[in-house]
């Protein structure tokens, strides 16, 4: 079967294809099918009409395509009851898969909104993200080591929690993202306490205890201390919440008081 063949064949009966990270090639293929093409990936590098932002490369599949249906919903780009078929990479970084999606209400779980809807700048909340994650896989001198970081809504924050201990970024204007800084927030993750980074990504403090009530606070069970700050700082407060567990390595996403999210750095 030729390409033109097997691509009619793939689109019968959907009502739209999402390409995750297409090449050219593909992604002319798909448009000179005539079919509704939105393209979900870090960059727009095939300047797509449509395009959703993929702020990380999410390896497991279903939040990848969550967050591109989500993104696309956000957007009014597909609606519930439709029919997707989503070409992804699963065993490389090139699409090699292809699936059908039943788009639902419940798609919308609130990790598009995590991104893009915050008070702090999309790249803020992914550089904090990539650098959980770099903690989480290499630990601390060899060994796990469990952080919190509160990004956005930083006035309202330091507000509301107390200093732990000297803060070596109090008159610093360094920000997230700044591979030396990532080192440094790095270092300073062993101590107690949480980091507080503005909208924009400066990094405002260290060593905060935050001091938000729990009342009222669900979190899943067996997670400690540091995810029910999380989840009680981000409920009082515009900010987002980032969680790496010393005792399971997972990274966590807090938002309005409930978990978003939850990545295993391994996979990354």
């Amino acid at each position: 079967m030729d390409s033109p063949d097997l691509v009619a064949d793939l689109v019968t009966d959907v009502d739209g294809v999402f390409l995750f990270s297409p090449g050219q090639s593909l992604y002319d293929s798909f448009v000179e099918a005539a079919e509704p093409t939105v393209v979900v990936a870090p960059e727009n590098d095939v300047d797509a009409e449509t395009f959703v932002e993929l702020p990380l490369e999410f390896q497991d599949v279903r939040d990848r395509v969550r967050f591109g249906v989500e993104g696309a919903m956000n957007a009014g780009h597909t609606s519930a009851g439709e029919t997707l078929l989503a070409v992804l990479g699963v065993f490389d970084d090139a699409p090699d898969a292809t699936v059908r999606v039943s788009v639902t209400e419940s798609m919308q779980s609130g990790i598009y909104d995590l991104f893009v809807n915050s008070r702090a700048e999309p790249e803020v909340i992914r550089d904090v993200f990539e650098v959980a994650i770099e903690l989480g896989k290499k630990g601390q001198k060899g060994k796990p080591v469990g952080a919190l970081f509160v990004v956005g809504d930083a006035g309202k924050t330091m507000n509301n929690s107390r200093p732990l201990s000297y803060n070596p970024f109090e008159k610093s204007h360094v920000h997230v993202g700044d591979p030396i800084v990532d080192v440094m927030l790095k270092e300073f993750s062993r101590l107690d306490g949480a980091f507080v980074i503005s909208d924009s990504g400066k990094i405002v403090s260290s060593y905060r205890y935050l001091e938000p009530s729990a009342e009222g606070v669900d979190i899943p069970k067996g997670l400690g201390a540091r995810h029910m700050a999380a989840a009680a700082i981000t409920r009082d407060t515009n900010a987002v919440g980032i969680v790496l567990s010393e005792s399971d390595g997972l990274v966590r996403a807090f938002k309005g008081g409930e978990l978003i999210l939850k990545l295993d750095p391994e996979d990354y």
